[in-house]
């Protein structure tokens, strides 16, 4: 008996059951509570999901074991009183009269179909009890749960009970848990929507054998009976398609890809785009992109108005951003201190070389406030502004921050970047709002929860200059139909910032509130113009729709706001005029930073990295990574490799920053 023992330890080492089927399931993109998005079809074309038998109705689980295995709790695998009553039934009856294959017998069968003769029982009742050795009874009946057949390509309980009743299988009626039993044993013959008559026979069969051992009562078995069958088959959850099919790309067959997708969140914004997709013209089209401002998660995501029309994935197109980018010229000059809020700019005519810039509205409006020009999103003032803080900087820093920017072939960053001059996609012009919600600091998106959060954030611009300029912004006036408080007006404060291309190819807008960062994008796949599409007419309104699918922003400990000139009423005297300063400021020659240059990767020597600054009014006083260094330094020694950031001020309170990248040696 020992030697027989051993002898099967043996055999099961050196044949091992083919998991093949079992490992080849469908890859599954799940929402950020677990449940199914997308799924993917076998590579066969089959349905078949992952199947955990506790998240299993357990009436279904009861019915079953009562009709297929009642000793499935304490058999091997095999059950031996099933055997001789099956072989006492057929010796009495000269023929078969019911089988003696158990829960874990089908299972072996499932995983390596075969003809059904003698020599193939023989070989899954062996299998069988390997499988019951390795997995345990509730391995099984997992697994059993999940390779059953139940009609058409849908294999396992979870796409039975998702394709015929719309939902998991967690809480089923004794008529649907029934059904569920019965049509294994033979799933094409029983479909209900083609054999009604069938299925209705064989569900009721399993109601009564329910009924006769307990399981329910008499009268709930006749009431199972009248409930109607299933009269199609439903498709398969498919939420956020372009999001699910791009994670799903490459990923091994099995997969469970859990994202931070919000379900409710997610179908109302689905439904909110074929609505804005309806009463565009054809060949509209929109993209939108829900974030958490704190851990960058994608709680929502439309890649286009409709899957069923446009399967291109528009949130990863890049457009050219109109005036959506001029919020960073100007948080990158707050930052600096070469601007305030409150520092007058003349919006005149004004030529820049051979390009003669224009306003949106074709005039022009006299002096007014960074403030003013912001909110009105003037093109005169963003590009004198960016002329100071210099466009292959800003670039840079954008880079340095996560976006990737297009810009037209062998070209280098000049001052049409203000007004859009660069192609960005929706997803990274999100991820740089949602960055000034941080307060500056910069986070890749999140689209999958088992993504770590980085050690080490980077950042944009510093806190005051994020903090004044979403301060500007949420002062911006709505959108006509908007106002008096409707909507998202009167339950939160939103900073957004809208953007038209050249020639009203593409509609932008994008919102910060406390809590979250909504980015819209509308415009056609094409790139064809959309005469009159500005983003304040037709992306603003959809942006605020959209937080109005949003829970209040949660309630925050008030953060004292640090003492910063920018979050001042008024100017300092040298920042009351752009390129004038007040009557009675000096004029310098701006401080300046020669190395390490913004944008820059440098390698850190012994003695540290260099440290060089031109202009402005010395001693002049670094910072890196907000840690004072001794007045004057000449050197800084990093902690490690890494972004950094450092910024140097003058006697007079100019700043100059610049972000880089430091690589240590590692050689001897």
């Amino acid at each position: 008996m020992v030697a027989l023992a051993a002898g099967l330890v043996v055999a099961d080492l050196l044949l091992p059951p083919d998991m093949a089927r079992w490992q080849g399931r469908s890859v599954e993109v799940l929402d950020s509570e677990g449940r199914l998005l997308r799924a993917f079809p076998t590579a066969e074309g089959a349905w078949r999901l992952a199947t955990d038998q506790q998240k299993v109705d357990p009436l279904y689980r009861a019915m079953l074991l009562t009709v297929e295995d009642r000793r499935h709790e304490w058999h091997p695998g095999v059950d031996p009183l099933a055997i001789l009553r099956a072989a006492a039934q057929a010796a009495h009856h000269g023929r078969v009269v019911s089988g003696a294959s158990t829960l874990s017998m089908q299972a072996a069968r499932l995983l390596s179909p075969q003809p059904r003769t003698v020599t193939a029982k023989f070989s899954e009742a062996l299998r069988a009890l390997q499988l019951r050795r390795r997995l345990g009874r509730d391995g099984v009946l997992s697994l059993y749960m999940s390779l059953a057949p139940f009609g058409g390509p849908l294999e396992g309980v979870r796409a039975a009970s998702l394709a015929w009743f719309g939902k998991e299988p967690g809480q089923l009626t004794p008529a649907q848990a029934a059904l569920l039993v019965a049509l294994p044993q033979s799933p094409e013959r029983l479909r209900p929507d083609r054999f009604p008559q069938a299925a209705w026979a064989a569900r009721a069969k399993v109601l009564d054998r329910a009924a006769a051992a307990g399981l329910i009562a008499a009268d709930v078995a006749m009431v199972a009976k009248d409930e109607p069958l299933p009269a199609a088959m439903l498709p398969l959850p498919a939420l956020a398609p372009h999001l699910a099919e791009r994670l799903a790309t490459g990923e091994a067959a099995g997969a469970l890809i859990r994202t931070g997708i919000r379900t409710d969140l997610q179908r109302a914004l689905e439904g909110l785009g074929r609505a804005e997709l309806a009463r565009m013209e054809p060949g509209g089209d929109l993209a939108v992109l829900v974030l958490a401002n704190r851990d960058r998660r994608v709680l929502a995501h439309l890649g286009s108005g409709d899957w069923q029309v446009r399967q291109l994935d528009l949130s990863r197109a890049v457009r050219s951003p109109g005036s959506a980018l001029k919020p960073f010229i100007y948080a990158l000059a707050f930052d600096d201190l070469s601007l305030h809020p409150g520092t007058l700019i003349e919006d005149a005519p004004q030529r820049f070389g051979d390009w003669l810039p224009r306003n949106f509205d074709d005039g022009f409006h006299g002096v007014v406030t960074a403030r003013e020009a912001l909110q009105r999103s003037l093109n005169i003032p963003a590009v004198r502004v960016l002329e100071r803080v210099g466009p292959a900087r800003m670039t840079a820093l954008l880079t340095i921050s996560g976006a990737e920017l297009s810009l037209p072939m062998a070209a280098e960053p000049g001052l049409p970047l203000a007004l859009g001059g660069v192609g960005i996609r929706l997803t990274d012009l999100a991820m740089l709002y949602a960055a000034l919600g941080d307060d500056g600091l910069t986070k890749p998106l999140r689209y999958r929860i088992d993504t770590p959060e980085p050690d080490r954030s980077g950042r944009l611009v510093g806190v005051a200059a994020a903090r004044a300029v979403l301060g500007v912004l949420r002062d911006s006036p709505l959108p006509d139909g908007l106002a008096g408080g409707q909507g998202i007006a009167g339950r939160r404060r939103v900073a957004f910032k809208t953007g038209t291309s050249f020639g009203f190819r593409d509609a932008w807008t994008v919102g910060v509130s406390g809590d979250y960062t909504v980015a819209v994008w509308i415009g056609r796949a094409d790139g064809a113009p959309r005469p009159g599409a500005a983003g304040r007419l037709t992306a603003a309104p959809l942006m605020f729709r959209v937080f109005d699918l949003l829970p209040p922003d949660k309630p925050r400990t008030p953060v004292p706001e640090p003492d910063h000139a920018l979050l001042r009423a008024t100017p300092p005297p040298g920042l009351a005029r752009l390129d004038g300063g007040g009557p009675a400021a000096p004029r310098v020659e701006r401080l300046r930073i020669l190395f390490p240059p913004d944008g820059a990767e440098v390698e850190a020597l012994a003695e540290g990295v260099s440290l060089s600054v031109a202009g402005g009014t010395p001693p002049y006083r670094w910072v890196a990574d907000n840690v004072p260094l001794p007045d004057n330094s000449r050197f800084w020694r990093p902690a490690g490799p890494g972004f950094a950031r450092l910024t140097v001020m003058d006697s007079t309170g100019q700043r100059a920053s610049a972000a880089i990248r430091v690589q240590v040696p590692t050689g001897p």
